[in-house]
C-alpha cells in the first residue's frame, strides 16, 4: 500500500533522513518510536511532500508521491494530523472539516460519518476552533483529516498534553480505522498507548529505520525500549 524506500532529506545543508524505509499494509497499525530528534516527524512531512526526499521513493498503491506538489498528496488518500494539530483557530469547527471534505470532493455522508465518531464536535459546530479546549481541538484536527476518506492516515503526538479520557478516546479512533482497513502510523512517546493499538513498531534512530518488531516482542523483551527510548514498558 504505502512504501518508503531508502529517502534521504534535509533541511539545509543538514541531513535528517538517512536510507530511511517503511512499509504500510492496509488496516495496519505502525508506531514510530524514537528520541526527539530521531526523525520521526520529518518522516511523516516527507510523505506528506512538505519536506522534498532528495532520493529514494514514495509509493501509495504505486502512485509516486516524490516530487508532487504538498497539496496534491491529501487528495491521493492521505490525511495527516501535525503535532501541534495546525487549525484554522478563526475558523468554525464546521468550517474546519468543511476545509477537509473538499480536498477530496467529499459531501454530507462523509461528514455525518466523522461526527458520528466525535459527537462532542457536534455540540461545537459553531464554535471558533481556537477556543476549544486541547483535547477538543485534538478531536478536531484528527476529525478534519478524516474528512478525506483516507486510506492512510498519519498522526503525529496525538496524545500530546491530553488527559487520560481524552487519550482513550484517541486511541479508540484508530483502532476504528483498523477495523475500517485504514492503515495508520502512529507516531508516539507514550509507549503504552503506542503498544496499545500497534500492530508493529519501527524504531527510529538518527535518520534510520533501525528495526522493526511486534508489540508481544517488546513486551516480552524491553530493551529495544531502553535503547532506542531510553524507558521501560510494563508487563
Amino acid at each position: 500500500m504505502l512504501k518508503v524506500d531508502r529517502i534521504n532529506c534535509f533541511y539545509g545543508h543538514v541531513q535528517v533522513l538517512r536510507d530511511f524505509s517503511l512499509d504500510l499494509a492496509p488496516g495496519e497499525v505502525l508506531c514510530l518510536l524514537g528520541r526527539n530528534g530521531a526523525g520521526k516527524t520529518t518522516a511523516l512531512k516527507a510523505i506528506m511532500g512538505l519536506v522534498r526526499a532528495r532520493s529514494g521513493g514514495i509509493t501509495l498503491d504505486g502512485i509516486d508521491l516524490v516530487g508532487m506538489a504538498a497539496h496534491e498528496v491529501p487528495k491521493q488518500g492521505i490525511g495527516y494530523t501535525p503535532q501541534g494539530r495546525r487549525l484554522f483557530s478563526d475558523l468554525t469547527v464546521d468550517e474546519n472539516l468543511q476545509v477537509g471534505l473538499m480536498t477530496r470532493a467529499k459531501g454530507a455522508e462523509t461528514r455525518e460519518r466523522v461526527l458520528g465518531l466525535f459527537p462532542l464536535l457536534r455540540e461545537r459546530l459553531h464554535q471558533r476552533a481556537g477556543t476549544l479546549s486541547g483535547g477538543e481541538q485534538q478531536m478536531l484536527a484528527t476529525a478534519r483529516a478524516l474528512c478525506l476518506e483516507p486510506k492512510v492516515m498519519l498522526l503525529d503526538e496525538p496524545t500530546e498534553g491530553l488527559m487520560p479520557i481524552m487519550i482513550s478516546k484517541i486511541l479508540d479512533i484508530v483502532a476504528t480505522l483498523k477495523e475500517a482497513g485504514v492503515a495508520t502510523i502512529l507516531v508516539e512517546q507514550r509507549v503504552e498507548s503506542a503498544l496499545h493499538v500497534a500492530d508493529r513498531v519501527a524504531f527510529v534512530e538518527n535518520g534510520r529505520t533501525a528495526e522493526v518488531v511486534s508489540p508481544d516482542h517488546l513486551r516480552a523483551d524491553p530493551s529495544l525500549l531502553h535503547h532506542y527510548v531510553g524507558v521501560g514498558v510494563r508487563k
